[in-house]
């Protein structure tokens, strides 16, 4: 079968299986994303506080801590002590996406996922090709460059300008000075680069790509012989360069993304017609591709 239009990726898929089949991890990521929303909406609009302070550090039913381990290391790299409590909510964030999958936080619970996606959504249909080369490795140099600025003014650099506070406070405060962060970057990946920001610029992406490097959860290939190469999985992933080797890899690689670039958001496996992909663990997977 010849590849797929960008423009019409997820078509066959939604003929063949349906709309549902087709959106269900979509759908599921967005209900995740509004959810935390709400949660943080629910102190100021009801009184009832479910989740308390912001993407960068909250409090769950006035008891959990969470902390935003990029935000804690730049405390710790100005050479502050941070409160205990801070130590505990990132070593929570830590804990659970060190264990559980890779970059979950970046397609499931980060709000700037639903803008990036708009912007992906809207080159396919428009036909938007073009795209800047931009190293991938630019986000780890960005953290570290963070990191060594905040070591070194004794500043939260990143904090100044993090796009996912100041969409977290358009949602909870209304519109602010800082909306124009997150416009920037919607244009930025429709016009200049293909999923630029979260694929080559974010440093939060960066530090949970090295939190979930060893995560259990991964997305595998379940057979490669039902692949006919219609691209569509290509087409919509935000990291397509993590599909090559368990999808066309040589006999005995492994048919698992291991790759800490994947954000485990399940659109390959929406997306694909042939039932190609799953959710599975990192421990299942490799392929005699003389037996296919």
């Amino acid at each position: 079968m010849a590849s797929n239009s960008p423009k019409y990726a997820g078509l066959e898929a939604r003929q063949k299986l349906g709309w549902w089949h087709t959106n269900r991890f979509l759908l599921l990521r967005r209900l995740s994303q509004f959810s935390i929303i709400l949660m943080f909406l629910s102190g100021p609009l009801w009184n009832i506080w479910i989740l308390k302070g912001n993407y960068s550090g909250s409090l769950l039913l006035d008891t959990i801590p969470m902390a935003d381990p990029l935000m804690v290391a730049e405390v710790l790299a100005t050479g502050y002590r941070p409160e205990w409590t801070v130590l505990i909510g990132a070593f929570i964030i830590v804990v659970f996406y060190g264990v559980v999958g890779s970059k979950l936080f970046c397609s499931w619970v980060c709000p700037m996922n639903i803008v990036t996606d708009v912007a992906a959504w809207l080159r396919r249909k428009l036909g938007i090709r073009q795209t800047a080369k931009i190293s991938r490795s630019l986000r780890f140099v960005i953290l570290a460059v963070i990191l060594i600025g905040s070591a070194i003014s004794g500043t939260l650099l990143w904090e100044w300008i993090n796009p996912v506070a100041a969409l977290g406070r358009v949602f909870v405060f209304g519109l602010g000075a800082t909306l124009w962060l997150v416009l920037v970057i919607f244009l930025f990946d429709l016009l200049v680069a293909e999923h630029g920001w979260c694929g080559h610029l974010c440093p939060i992406g960066a530090t949970y790509a090295l939190i979930g490097a060893k995560s259990l959860i991964k997305v595998k290939v379940v057979d490669r012989s039902r692949c006919d190469n219609c691209m569509d999985c290509y087409n919509v992933c935000p990291e397509p360069q993590v599909l090559r080797v368990p999808l066309h890899g040589k006999s005995g690689d492994s048919t698992v993304i291991l790759s800490k670039d994947c954000i485990t958001c399940g659109r390959c496996i929406d997306i694909c017609a042939e039932n190609v992909f799953a959710f599975g663990t990192r421990f299942q997977g490799s392929i005699d591709v003389k037996n296919i």
